[in-house]
């Protein structure tokens, strides 16, 4: 799914970490307001089909009712997720790939793939919030797109601001057509980028994916996603 271009604040992350809260869907309120003496042809028919119904069958449907609904399966942190350009999507699965079975650093997400109909800002900041590490997909296409721009500086700002995020940007040349050194932002050649051309790619990619840190990092976005709700509930 790719997410369109759309013209936005140039403001820093500043959302709570992880991703946002679904209402379980599932919960249905039935408010009666009528009086009691009217009753709808719907109710008669349903009253009707469970007095028929034989009474062993009657009870397994009574278990099955109160049987609750199973929760949503458990948000993951992901190792990471893959900042790109629109017409970079081929280009930035073939590095998710690249990443999560030559390299085992699994799970982890392109852009493209974050939920449809939500606000970019929402979407970014789950993104890279709710990941150890931010790749910044560094193509000739990466800077024609001022949404992209918008995504490096914002996730700039964002490890610089939180802590346990210092160093938790990567931009990465890609081997298909990469972004020359002397054209890439000031901001950004302040950052060792991995280059998969490079013979120590590998090495690279060893050193920055540690799984410490990984470690350090879900264990803070657990706790603040608690607190996150502990606070809705309340």
């Amino acid at each position: 799914m790719g997410i369109g271009k759309s013209k936005i604040d140039p403001c820093p992350i500043s959302l709570p970490l992880g991703k946002s809260y679904s209402v379980d869907a599932s919960q249905r309120h039935h408010e009666s307001g009528s009086k009691k003496s009217e009753i709808s042809l719907c109710d008669v028919a349903e009253h009707s089909s469970t007095t028929e119904m034989p009474t062993g069958e009657r009870e397994r449907a009574d278990e099955m009712e109160e049987v609750p609904e199973e929760d949503s399966e458990e948000e993951v942190f992901l190792k990471f997720v893959i900042l790109h350009a629109e017409d970079d999507i081929t280009e930035a699965l073939r590095v998710q790939d690249l990443l999560q079975n030559d390299f085992g650093i699994r799970p982890g997400i392109i852009f493209a793939e974050m939920p449809c109909g939500r606000q970019h800002l929402q979407n970014l900041d789950d993104a890279v919030n709710g990941s150890a590490w931010t790749i910044l997909l560094l193509t000739e296409n990466f800077l024609r797109d001022t949404w992209c721009k918008f995504q490096f500086y914002s996730s700039l700002m964002n490890s610089v601001n939180r802590q346990h995020k210092y160093n938790s940007v990567i931009p990465m040349r890609p081997l298909n057509n990469p972004l020359p050194r002397e054209r890439t932002p000031f901001a950004l050649r302040t950052i060792n980028a991995l280059e998969e051309e490079s013979r120590g790619f590998p090495t690279q990619v060893e050193k920055i994916f540690q799984e410490s840190v990984y470690k350090t990092q879900e264990t803070i976005w657990k706790e603040t996603r608690n607190m996150v709700q502990k606070h809705f509930v309340a």
